[in-house]
């Protein structure tokens, strides 16, 4: 290689790196994996120091949920003709495109919304696109956050728009979007309204009407960011005035995965000024060169980043395409009654955690909003970092701390009532005032 480049020595060849970049003597590198097996051995120790949540109680969400994913969606997926990260072509891929785009129609249905893409990265970067969007649409800059957010979450959609975007928080009250404040803060240099429901704490926003009707009368968009694992049972935002409904699909079909497989979806009104600014790809049914005959392809495919390469809007990828047919499999299998009995499940088992752990002495709520599988408890006197230490010992993760003494707990389908009573029995012996809290509420009053 040096003889090929002219270099006469490693040194030369390096020579444009700064030696205050350069590493000094030899790496101190362990020995060679010189078999297969060797290797094999290895990984398996590495991954043998792991936890996951199928080896603990766990009750962990914020923002990569435990629910459970039925065998024949991984049965699917696993067939060569879908494993792949990449979306396909029209000429050869009549398949994919077909199971994307029912995907596309169940997503659509499920949201009550026209046009649904192509899975995005992620449900971080799809309410970054929705946002973006909406500042391409109104020419503004300015972006009202009108929920609590996930700061995780916040941070990458703050990222992606920040040059071209100014957000700006609207602070919650009691848990939920302050309307009043809301409409105080919107003028006419808002391009979008952006709430989140569920919201970081699982609060469910109430007041999305009122919101979206203050928006629009002065041209702003609403942009709803969301988790689709409620709309059997919650009224979808697109029926609240929402413009661009955004999320994750993670919770339908896509297993946690130390992170989490996630895709994004964005789902827009049947409007040419909305469905013509989505930069990811859309399939829909195309005519053939045959009369009569429909195949499954491209729709506006001008739109996108991909066509318009370096001139393009903004880019997106079809990393996350395989996901969309997971999470297009499990919502066919539930159908809607299915995803109707699972929400109606998920809010029955998050206010049975609610008042459970509300009736341990020292435990409080932090808001009496209606909250779809997360919620916020405050410990007095007690650091939540404390109790989550305390838990961990007795194989239980109890959530995620989140302030000094304010812990946010999660229930999925995957966690059964004997999982929320093995929770609050465990909280109640930190203290000798709680002894008698697993009392408070009776095993005949539990959830079926």
């Amino acid at each position: 290689m040096l003889a090929t480049v002219g270099a006469a020595s490693v040194d030369e060849f390096y020579a444009d790196v700064p030696e205050g970049l350069r590493v000094p003597g030899l790496l101190d590198l362990p020995a060679p994996l010189a078999a297969e097996q060797d290797l094999v051995r290895h990984v398996r120790s590495l991954l043998a120091k792991n936890r996951s949540t199928d080896d603990v109680l766990s009750f962990l969400g914020g923002g990569t949920y435990q629910h459970h994913v039925p065998a024949v969606v991984d049965e699917v997926i696993r067939r060569s003709e879908f494993l792949t990260g990449y979306a396909g072509e029209p000429y050869e891929d009549h398949g994919r495109f077909q199971a994307l785009f029912e995907y596309q129609s169940l997503m659509a249905e499920l949201l009550a919304m026209d046009v649904v893409n192509v899975p995005t990265y992620d449900g971080f970067q799809a309410t970054a696109t929705g946002l973006a969007m909406a500042g391409r649409m109104t020419g503004r800059k300015r972006v009202l956050v009108c929920s609590d957010v996930l700061p995780a979450k916040l941070s990458k959609v703050v990222d992606y728009v920040r040059a071209d975007l100014a957000l700006q928080h609207v602070p919650t009250l009691r848990g939920t979007a302050d309307v009043d404040a809301v409409r105080s803060a919107l003028g006419e240099d808002v391009a979008a309204v952006w709430i989140e429901t569920p919201s970081a704490t699982g609060a469910v926003e109430a007041r999305i009407a009122e919101m979206a009707d203050a928006a629009h009368a002065l041209g702003a968009v609403v942009v709803v960011g969301t988790d689709p694992i409620g709309y059997g049972v919650l009224t979808p935002p697109a029926l609240q005035g929402a413009d661009i409904v955004t999320g994750d699909i993670q919770s339908i079909g896509l297993h946690q995965w130390f992170g989490g497989a996630h895709a994004g979806f964005i789902a827009v009104h049947d409007d040419p000024r909305f469905v013509m600014e989505m930069p990811s790809r859309l399939f829909g049914l195309e005519s053939t060169t045959v009369p009569g005959e429909y195949g499954f392809g491209d729709v506006a495919y001008d739109r996108t980043s991909f066509a318009h390469r370096e001139e393009g809007k903004e880019w997106v990828g079809t990393a996350a395409a395989l996901w969309g047919i997971a999470a297009g499999v499990h919502l066919a299998l539930l159908g809607p009654q299915g995803m109707a009995d699972l929400g109606e499940l998920l809010l029955a088992r998050t206010r049975y955690a609610q008042l459970r752990l509300a009736a341990v002495p020292g435990v409080t709520l932090d808001d009496d909003a209606l909250h779809l599988r997360e919620f916020t408890v405050s410990f007095e006197g007690w650091a939540a970092a404390d109790v989550v230490q305390a838990l961990r010992a007795e194989g239980i993760e109890p959530g995620i701390a989140v302030g000094e003494n304010t812990l946010l707990v999660c229930v999925t389908d995957a966690t059964t009532q004997a999982d929320i009573d093995r929770l609050v029995d465990a909280v109640a012996r930190l203290t000798p005032a709680a002894q008698d809290a697993a009392s408070v509420i009776a095993p005949q009053e539990q959830i079926a």
